[in-house]
């Protein structure tokens, strides 16, 4: 496996190779839509206010006088709204070194020449690989955050929660929904030349949260003279002003079932510590 010094902040995901080498998948995903609780509903807890998980935060509105409280999550709500195994179904075991993980076949150089009438759309690709292998999709969290990660087989989940700008999460979630039109198929470049071709398609995600999106992307290229591919689902889910973003697959295909049991179970997770509650773990039953 290719690792990168642990002083970078957020990392990606992959799985093992034939050949002995770790792969890793980075990280994310769901669809628009509303649903589940509101902010306002949150800030109605009680709990909220006095919660050492959510702080109390003060904005105004667009009325005069008006003012409204959301909660602000703290690095200990994030930390409690993280998954557990017992929230997963199967056998995954979660690991202590998920913020080391990288990937290889992400890495690549995309071929503009696959874009004969929309050459802007390249580095929309371009942005996405980079974002999966930094592991950043949605930007860079401006408040607290959080990740773990899980094996199991041949396959990683990586499991992110953080506190994101507004306005920028809408435009980082409205990106990623342009994505299965603007890079459905395309090719890019390894740093010795090989080629990889890259597929993204859209991914279903249950329909919990504020708004989500989802994405499968498959790398296709060789390892060790051998045919390989990488597969992974991506999920990310907005609660308010925060996100959970699950990153889950490796060679062996997806991870779709274990993806939408951690974004039911981490999107409950999330918020309960912003309502001041204490969140319990419970096993996933997606079927």
């Amino acid at each position: 496996m290719h690792r990168r010094p642990s002083s970078r902040p957020v990392r990606a995901l992959a799985p093992v190779l034939a050949a002995g080498a770790l792969l890793t998948c980075a990280a994310c995903s769901g669809g628009g839509g509303a649903g589940g609780d509101s902010a306002s509903e949150v800030a109605a807890s009680p709990l909220a206010a006095e919660s050492e998980l959510a702080a109390p935060r003060t904005e105004k509105s667009a009325a005069p006088r008006a003012e409204s409280t959301a909660p602000v999550l703290t690095p200990a709500g994030a930390r409690t709204a993280l998954i557990t195994e017992s929230d997963l179904e199967d056998n995954w075991t979660q690991v202590q070194d998920a913020a080391r993980w990288g990937d290889k076949l992400i890495v690549g150089k995309v071929d503009v020449a696959d874009f004969l009438t929309a050459k802007t759309n390249a580095a929309d690709c371009q942005k996405l690989l980079d974002a999966l292998y930094d592991d950043d999709l949605l930007g860079k969290p401006t408040g607290a955050s959080a990740l773990t990660g899980f094996e199991q087989s041949n396959s990683r989940l990586l499991y992110q929660v953080a506190a994101y700008d507004r306005a920028r999460l809408g435009t980082s979630l409205n990106w990623l929904k342009t994505l299965p039109v603007k890079c459905d198929q395309f090719t890019a470049t390894d740093s010795k030349g090989g080629h990889r071709t890259v597929q993204v398609i859209e991914s279903p995600v249950p329909s919990v949260g504020d708004a989500r999106q989802g994405l499968q992307v498959t790398v296709t290229g060789t390892s060790g003279s051998e045919p390989t591919t990488l597969t992974v689902e991506l999920a990310v889910v907005r609660v308010g002003t925060d996100a959970i973003t699950v990153t889950s697959g490796g060679l062996d295909g997806t991870e779709a079932d274990t993806t939408g049991t951690a974004v039911q179970q981490g999107t409950a997770r999330l918020k309960d510590v912003l309502a001041g509650r204490t969140p319990t773990a419970q096993p996933g039953d997606v079927n």
